[in-house]
C-alpha cells in the first residue's frame, strides 16, 4: 500500500467511459479498476446518473466501500454494504424548480421533464422512454414537479439539437442553477455551483488526498468541471473538442477501452 500522501483519489465518469452506450462493462475495466484499488488508491464514481443507477454499477466492480458522486454532484453518498439501501447519503443539494420549469415550458412546450426523488426515482410530466431513466416513474401533472426543493431537473427534447439546448439556456440566462447539456437532446439542471468538481472537491478533503493526487477519468459536456479540477483530467478519445481542450491528456475512445490505459498507466 502506497504511503496515504501517495494515494490518489481516482474519479471516474461512468456512460462513456467505463460503461459503453449499450451498457456494457468489459472485463478489462472492471479489472483495471480493481487493481487501481487493490494498489491503495480510492476510486469514485462520479455521473449524472440518479444514485439507484449508480449502485449496480459499483456493485459489478465490487466496490462496497468508497464515496460515490450521482446526478452532477448534487448527491454525495458512502456505499456501506450493512447500510439498508446499501449506502449512505452525505450530502444532498436541492433547489426551487419551478422558476427554471416555467421557463422552459414555454421555450420548450413539447418536451418531457422530471424530477428526481433521491433513492426513489422520478416524477414527469410524460414517460420517459423505457431505460433513459432509472428507479420508480409517477407521471404527474406539470405544476406537480415543483411540489418541492429537488436536486435536478431532467428535460428530453428530441426536436432540439444540443447547440440549440445551450442557446436556449443562455437566453434564458440561468444564472440560479448549474446545467449540462447531453450528447442528444438531453439537459441535466442543478443547483447552482454544483457539479461533479464541487462534490470530488468536499471528498478529495474527507480523504485526505492532496490535490495534485487526483485524476479524472470523463467523456460529456458535464465532465468539464471535474476535467479541469483534477490534477491530472484526462478526456476519453471520443469527447467533443470542449471536453478534450479542458482535459490534460486524451486517451483511446469508450470502443478502445481507453479508460483502461489510464487505470494501469497508475500502477
Amino acid at each position: 500500500m502506497p504511503p496515504a500522501t501517495e494515494r490518489k483519489l481516482v474519479a471516474l465518469d461512468i456512460d462513456g467511459t467505463l460503461v459503453t452506450y449499450d451498457e456494457v462493462l468489459s472485463d478489462a475495466a472492471r479489472e483495471a479498476v480493481a487493481a487501481v484499488r487493490a494498489a491503495g488508491h480510492h476510486v469514485v464514481l462520479a455521473s449524472g446518473r440518479s444514485l439507484i443507477a449508480m449502485t449496480p454499477i459499483a456493485a459489478e466492480l465490487k466496490i462496497e466501500d468508497s464515496w460515490i458522486v450521482a446526478s452532477n454532484g448534487a448527491v454525495t453518498a458512502r456505499l456501506d454494504a450493512s447500510a439498508p439501501m446499501g449506502y449512505t447519503l452525505e450530502k444532498v443539494e436541492t433547489f426551487d424548480p419551478e422558476p427554471v420549469l416555467r421557463m422552459l415550458q414555454v421555450e420548450l412546450p413539447h418536451a418531457r421533464y422530471a424530477v428526481e426523488d433521491v433513492g426513489v426515482g422520478f416524477r414527469m410530466n410524460e414517460l420517459f422512454p423505457e431505460g433513459e431513466l432509472n428507479g420508480e416513474h409517477r407521471v404527474v401533472d406539470f405544476e406537480e414537479l415543483w411540489a418541492g426543493d429537488v436536486t435536478r431537473v431532467v428535460v428530453r427534447s428530441p426536436g432540439e439539437t444540443s447547440a440549440e439546448f445551450h442557446e436556449i439556456a443562455a437566453r434564458l440566462g440561468f444564472d440560479d442553477v448549474t446545467y449540462a447539456v447531453g450528447w442528444s437532446a438531453w439537459m441535466d439542471i442543478a443547483p447552482q455551483g454544483v457539479t461533479k468538481a464541487s462534490a470530488l472537491e468536499a471528498v478529495r478533503r474527507e480523504l485526505g488526498v492532496a490535490a495534485e493526487n487526483t485524476v479524472a477519468v470523463g467523456d460529456g459536456s458535464n465532465d468539464i468541471d471535474m476535467l479541469r479540477w483534477a490534477g491530472w483530467g484526462v478526456a476519453m478519445g471520443h469527447a467533443t473538442e470542449p471536453v478534450r481542450a479542458a482535459a490534460d491528456a486524451v486517451t483511446g475512445s469508450i470502443d478502445e477501452d481507453g479508460v483502461v490505459d489510464v487505470l494501469r498507466s497508475l500502477l
